[in-house]
């Protein structure tokens, strides 16, 4: 393994130096008074339901020393909305990608998921995904007591991301302190119906928890249970492109249309054991634990069009020979500003797909706490942490149509696009005929790996993510000081991923074109949305398990070269100073700190080339080892009563993308060049993967905030902004590359073993920046007669620009929405509760499944998100405690549409997905 050693401690003048400005004139200002009461201590809350959970968020923000956003739910077992993702994208400067109708992944202040950390109970957690991007609909609302966000890292933050770190709390039994029992049932549905044979469009949740103490409360238990079978429907529309029909037009290049009906099934369990003697110790272990399965039955026809092409070689007259078939032919066409909205394809064989995707996966997460307290200035803790993720996918193509390759019944198609990009089609064949549509490769794919093309492919990627961390900590209270307190410590982690790769073309045995067997065959698919009226729908899954069809091992070089391993060890020492002082005569507390993290990353994996019997490998591994020195400051200004100006300055780092990491990559070999000289243009080597060499993206950050809370702190307003400040940033380019000892087979050794390689690497710098809005008020601050309402709203305004490569134009960061904003409207009063939401982002460059499963970076299409919900609380009687609930998700019907080259008309994805109804009960004691 080549493995260089590189030391980098950047401190951030701005930060340093801001930090002893500021505590000098406060040293000189005003010597350090003792404040009889907490400058953060609540004032009681009556309220229950949705008032107490604001009430208690905002109380939370206030005295939290860093810029944060908090959720705290509503009760045990309830937090306020179906996925502790969908609850993260009502606050604000954060919003949702949704995946399939749900959210799943976080966005903050404009940054991608890969910039932000999620830890559980404040530690670090390995992801069911290829990366570092949390999938946050693993975690269970259910069984969460809240969630910090912190937009501000400090000194003791382990795990701190660049965007921003996401907490998930779940319930201190001692902390919680009095016995409670919950437990609650809903009933799931949607409204756009089972759009596949054998799926269903209702579902169930449902949960119970249980806390109490014991032993005088020195022993705490909190034990908790959740349950979802939740289905999901959507009517997909794809296209895979638009080229020039003409020099001024743009025409459809091929469609992928499905419907999809999918059911996710998940059961998540939580325990947590204190154990308090007296108030000098205290030891607690706590555990998680998800199984996550996700099946998805998409059934619906490819369409190759304007990129059809020809199968043989054609006469001028467009006639099917035995071997030949004539490639689609657009005809009167209508056009419109460059555009073709409709018209007619001619010779057109369709691919009739019945795909499945599964996904199996368990998250497994344990930590042991203890603290000691020493004396009354010394305290120490010890952390261990362990998680690990086990996932299992499989991602199933199958294929029919008229007749194998050149042979079968070509069809006439004729469209017209609406006005969301989406064509409705007239088709003069039966795809839902099983005497005409058969199993098959109606288009020859795969024909260099099996005869006569393959009949459908099958992909089962496996990854394996295990973390494992210790951290010893301690605190020094202090006297007469501008400090109250020292905290100090140091965390070792050390994370193992991989991701194997496993891929097969499935050829129907014999190469024949058959019917489909009578007992995988399923009620026809329909297709209605897009003019066709059905399709042959089967059994795929229960096909490939029956044997039915032969596996061939995809032999080529990419496949091999897709399996990779990252080893990061991460060593972090860190030392924190809390501030407890005045600067003016005003109430001035936050802290100042530093860390210093030394990663050592490593990678192992294969270079191969060729495809089939030609293909070489080698095994390769690579990595590096380097310091980041990582200063913090966050101050605490209190300018009048409750009203709060707050600073921070901080330098963050985000480690790179695992599959950026890898060492494997695929190369190339000419042996026609192996006496050029030429590296750059003219090398007999190319290739193309990852780096274990990346630095990480860095940024020094700065936040300013004013909060003002009312109303004893049941309202806030705050307008906040930042600016960050990218040191570099990872792109994709050609650079150097020495392969020394890759195999050349029986070639004379050439001049060279230097060439241009594709792979991702540190470029330059570039900046995102923005502004907040929030307001939090209950309604009876403005009159006694609105007792009960309340609202919330939020919206921030953020900009950036990023240029790694200096020789291409600037761009906005992948996953930045310029505007993001929240409104909630809600009612509870004398057990009667409702609320409606809405959510808006504008459009932004996201991150969807591509070509073969891969990543591929789209514009997504601006999107509002409408949610609401009603429900009622026994207050007295033989239903006491009892509550009903019923809410609407997604209320409008809002699409999912992603698009190309900032064109709207060119609508490459489009999803429908309805709209969810859930009607439950919960009970508690």
């Amino acid at each position: 393994m080549t493995n260089r050693f590189t030391t980098r401690s950047r401190l951030m003048t701005g930060a340093a130096v801001g930090a002893g400005l500021l505590l000098a004139l406060a040293g000189t200002a005003h010597a350090q008074t003792t404040q009889e009461e907490d400058a953060t201590q609540v004032d009681e809350i009556v309220v229950t339901g949705i008032r107490a959970s604001i009430a208690n968020s905002i109380a939370a923000k206030a005295r939290n020393t860093s810029i944060v956003e908090v959720i705290t739910a509503e009760d045990i077992g309830k937090l306020p909305d179906v996925s502790i993702a969908e609850s993260l994208a009502r606050l604000p400067g954060l919003t949702v990608q949704r995946l399939d109708g749900r959210g799943q992944l976080i966005s903050i202040r404009g940054l991608g998921p890969d910039f932000t950390t999620a830890l559980l109970n404040g530690r670090e957690q390995v992801t069911t995904g290829d990366n570092r991007g949390v999938e946050f609909d693993q975690y269970p609302s259910e069984l969460l007591g809240g969630v910090t966000v912190y937009k501000t890292p400090d000194g003791a933050l382990i795990g701190q991301g660049l965007a921003g770190t996401v907490d998930l709390q779940t319930i201190r039994p001692l902390a919680y302190g009095r016995r409670a029992i919950a437990a609650n049932v809903r009933y799931e549905m949607n409204d756009i119906g089972a759009l596949n044979a054998g799926t269903t469009d209702n579902g169930t949740r449902y949960s119970v928890s249980y806390i109490d103490q014991f032993a005088d409360d020195t022993i705490g238990v909190a034990i908790g249970y959740a349950h979802i079978t939740s289905p999901y429907q959507s009517e997909r529309f794809n296209a895979w492109g638009y080229p020039n029909a003409t020099p001024t037009s743009l025409v459809i290049g091929g469609t992928k249309p499905y419907v999809m009906s999918s059911e996710l099934e998940r059961d998540g369990f939580m325990g947590t054991l204190e154990w308090r003697p007296n108030d000098r110790f205290s030891s607690t272990i706590d555990g998680f634990y998800s199984e996550f399965q996700n099946t998805q039955i998409l059934r619906g026809i490819e369409f190759p069009l304007y990129w059809g092409g020809s199968s043989g070689t054609c006469a001028p007259v467009p006639v099917q020979t035995a071997t030949c078939r004539p490639g689609p032919v657009l005809t009167t066409t209508t056009t419109e500003d460059g555009f073709v909205t409709a018209g007619s394809f001619s010779n057109v064989k369709g691919v009739v797909r019945n795909d499945v995707n599964t996904r199996d996966s368990t998250i497994t997460s344990l930590g042991w706490n203890t603290k000691f307290q020493a004396s009354d200035d010394w305290a120490f803790a010890l952390d261990l942490n362990y998680s690990k993720v086990e996932r299992n996918d499989v991602i199933l193509e199958t294929y029919s149509g008229t007749g194998r390759d050149v042979t079968g019944a070509l069809d006439t198609l004729g469209f017209t696009i609406d006005d969301d990009g989406v064509p409705t089609f007239s088709s003069r064949l039966n795809y839902a005929d099983p005497n005409l549509i058969r199993l098959t490769s109606p288009q020859g794919w795969g024909g260099d790996v099996i005869p006569g093309g393959q009949d459908g492919y099958l992909n089962t990627p496996t990854v394996n993510d295990e973390l494992k961390a210790i951290r010893v900590s301690g605190r020094r209270e202090l006297h007469q000081s501008p400090f109250s307190s020292i905290d100090f410590g140091f965390n070792y982690s050390e994370r193992d991923k991989e991701f194997i790769n496993d891929q097969f073309f499935i050829g129907v045995k014999g190469g024949a074109t058959v019917a489909v067997p009578t007992a995988f065959l399923l009620a026809p698919t329909n297709l209605g949305y897009l003019g066709i009226s059905s399709v042959i729908s089967y059994d795929a899954l229960g096909l490939v398990n029956s044997g039915f069809y032969n596996l061939v091992r995809n032999p080529n070089a990419d496949v091999l070269a897709g399996n990779w391993a990252v080893n990061e060890t991460v060593s972090t020492g860190y030392i924190k100073a809390n501030i407890d002082h005045t600067l003016f005569g005003l109430p001035l507390t936050g802290n100042v700190g530093v860390q210093a993290v030394m990663t050592d990353q490593s990678s192992t994996g294969f270079s191969a080339s060729g495809n089939g019997a030609s293909r070489v490998s080698v095994a390769v591994e690579g990595g590096l080892k380097y310091l980041e020195i990582l200063p913090s400051t966050n101050f605490i200004l209190e300018v009048g009563e409750d009203q709060y100006l707050r600073f921070a300055l901080a330098r963050t780092l985000a480690r790179p993308r695992m599959d950026d990491m890898r060492a494997s990559r695929n190369f190339g070999y000419d042996a026609g060049k192996r006496t050029s000289t030429d590296v750059l243009n003219n090398s007999p080597w190319s290739g193309g993967g990852g780096n274990p060499e990346l630095y990480p993206t860095i940024a020094d950050v700065f936040d300013v905030s004013y909060e003002r809370y009312f109303a004893n702190r049941r309202g806030y307003v705050s307008v906040a902004a930042f600016y960050k400040h990218l040191e570099s940033f990872i792109y994709t380019r050609n650079q150097l590359f020495d392969f020394t000892g890759y195999p050349i087979g029986t070639s004379p050794e050439p001049v060279l073993r230097t060439g241009l390689v594709s792979s991702p690497d540190n470029g330059q710098s570039g900046w995102i920046q923005g502004v907040e809005f929030a307001l939090s008020v209950p309604f009876e601050i403005i009159s006694p007669m609105l007792e009960g309402f309340g609202g919330q709203f939020s919206v921030s305004q953020t900009d950036s620009e990023i240029q790694p490569d200096p020789t291409a134009p600037p761009t906005a960061l992948p996953g930045l929405s310029e505007t993001v904003a929240n409104v909630t409207v809600y009612y509870e009063a004398n057990g009667f509760q409702a609320r409606v939401s809405n959510r808006y982002r504008s459009d932004f460059l996201g991150e969807v499944a591509g070509f073969g499963n891969g990543r591929t970076l789209r514009s997504v299409a601006a999107e509002n998100i409408v949610d609401a919900q009603i429900g009622y609380e026994f207050q007295s009687g033989p239903l006491e405690n009892l509550s009903v609930l019923a809410q609407v998700n997604n209320l409008t019907d809002e699409p999912f549409k992603t698009f190309q080259n900032g064109d709207e008309r060119q609508t490459i994805d489009f999803q429908r997905y309805g709209r969810t109804f859930l009607f439950g009960v919960s009970f508690k004691y």
